[in-house]
């Protein structure tokens, strides 16, 4: 059995596999403590198969917070590698990852093997992450999974255009004096997070099948733009 954990800004992730075969799954939120959220993530996964460390033959880490747990693991793996091997798992014809996460996104371009073709790295600010959906939800007074639910409820194509997340906050103030009725801020949010990730995928490389992963891959708000903003740039 082999152990993979991805520690990232916000959840720290673990999957025990045996032979390809997924045992066990467990997420539970990072905090300030890297290395207590990496043991407690191990601990739970490996009560759920009645296993113990001495099982495990080898253990990998990958994620922002990777060099936090040293003791645990000397073998890191990129964030790049890791979404690449990880699409191709689940999805053998993909070529294409995004991993949007909630402080940074990137985008890869692989080949059948895995082996990393071309990258692209979000560097504008928060924008294109995760945080900055939950910072413009707080200024709409709604939770995050409401403001990407209302999202779908509108057709209305209203241009933003900040992409620091204080000036943003401001512009969402100003749409809301506007008149603009949430559900049409809301998508207005998820395209302009959407327009960004795209135009970042487009230095990577666009091919057409494409995996999304990452806390913001939750978010149905932003696949529904996505999926308008790649395709725009896809080939039918």
């Amino acid at each position: 059995m082999k152990l993979g954990i991805d520690i990232g800004a916000e959840n720290t992730k673990i999957a025990i596999v045996d032979n390809g075969t997924v045992l066990s799954l467990v997420s539970l939120g990072t905090g300030s403590e890297q290395y207590a959220a990496a043991e407690k993530g191990i601990k739970q996964a490996l009560e759920k198969i009645g296993k113990s460390k001495k099982d495990i033959k080898q253990i990998k880490v990958t994620g922002a917070g990777k060099k936090a747990i040293p003791d645990i693991t000397k073998e890191e793996v990129s964030e790049f590698s890791a979404a690449a091997k990880g699409a191709l798992f689940f999805f053998p014809l993909s070529r294409v990852v995004i991993d949007v996460g909630a402080e940074e996104s990137r985008a890869v371009r692989m080949d059948s093997e895995g082996k990393i073709k071309d990258f692209a790295v979000n560097e504008k600010c928060a924008a294109g992450a995760g945080s900055f959906v939950g910072a413009m939800a707080k200024a709409l007074e709604i939770s995050v999974e409401e403001v990407a639910k209302i999202a779908l409820q509108s057709n209305k194509k209203i241009p933003m255009n900040a992409q620091c997340v204080i000036f943003a906050e401001s512009e969402v103030v100003s749409l809301i004096h506007g008149g603009f009725t949430k559900a049409d801020i809301s998508r207005a949010i998820h395209d302009a997070i959407a327009d960004r990730i795209a135009g970042m995928a487009r230095r990577a490389g666009i091919e057409k099948d494409v995996v999304v992963i990452g806390g913001v891959a939750n978010n149905i708000g932003f696949i529904d733009a996505l999926k308008r903003a790649l395709s725009r740039m896809i080939p039918n």
